[in-house]
């Protein structure tokens, strides 16, 4: 089962090598690699060529000026051959070499599913060994989306399927087209998805769904339209629930979540 990776960049060459890298280790290699980068003026270009002969012609890239992350994603998405799609931003990278195998027998031996998701964690930009937040999708569950809850977006992983069906990302969201598409895939259109209880990405933080009160006003305002744009009822005062879990996972012993 052929796996599709994409990665998004805009003068990522600060964090791409940790990305590429942790593709390149994977144990599982049935794979392609799609880059889409976003015309960077930094040396991001010169690093995936760099590594682009290590892949041996698994990695398709190109640099162009888009309309934004999500626009780049599709773009992405319209590239992709494989069975499986997935993206992992340029600041993150797979937490163990493993994942994509584990992602291919989950697929291989569940037949009526058509995504999986696991969980992430954050680690400070300069200590990648420091945890900061472990962000689990156990508790997920498709009713929950009406508070805002969603599966870690760096953990899923969707038949081809499926993206093209449902008209890819929005490219009117700024911060939360992925929840806006797993809205429609989860919830409306009643995917079949299965949780699986490891940690595939590490993550910095400071990225756009993690930059502060300006992100969760932004995150807020744009759930908010995702559900009136799908005719889904919800109201402030329920999307607000989820920052209290957010809270107990930020004061939850590390080691206690972690698994």
């Amino acid at each position: 089962m052929k796996i599709s990776i994409i990665t998004v960049t805009y003068n990522s060459g600060k964090t791409l090598t940790d990305t590429i890298k942790s593709v390149l280790l994977q144990t599982y290699t049935d794979f392609e690699y799609i880059i889409i980068d976003g015309a960077s003026t930094d040396n991001t270009i010169d690093i995936i060529k760099q590594y682009e002969p290590s892949f041996s012609g698994k990695l398709k890239w190109n640099s162009e000026p888009d309309n934004g992350l999500y626009d780049a994603m599709n773009k992405g998405i319209k590239m992709a051959t494989g069975d499986i799609i997935g993206t992992l931003n340029s600041d993150d990278f797979f937490t163990t070499n493993n994942i994509l195998e584990i992602i291919n027998s989950e697929f291989t031996q569940n037949k009526q599913i058509d995504a999986i998701y696991g969980d992430v964690h954050f680690v400070d930009p300069n200590n990648l060994n420091k945890c900061i937040r472990y962000y689990s999708s156990r508790i997920f569950t498709r009713k929950l989306m009406i508070l805002g809850f969603m599966p870690a977006h760096p953990s899923f992983y969707l038949k081809r399927q499926y993206f093209l069906n449902n008209e890819l990302y929005k490219t009117t969201y700024k911060i939360a087209a992925d929840f806006e598409f797993l809205l429609r895939c989860i919830y409306i259109y009643k995917i079949r998805t299965k949780y699986i209880p490891i940690d595939m990405v590490t993550m910095r933080t400071g990225g756009a769904s993690t930059s502060g009160i300006k992100s969760h006003k932004l995150i807020m305002e744009e759930h908010l339209q995702a559900f009136k744009e799908n005719k889904i009822y919800t109201n402030k005062l329920l999307l607000s629930l989820r920052f209290l879990y957010k809270i107990f996972e930020l004061i939850l012993p590390i080691h206690e979540t972690r698994k």
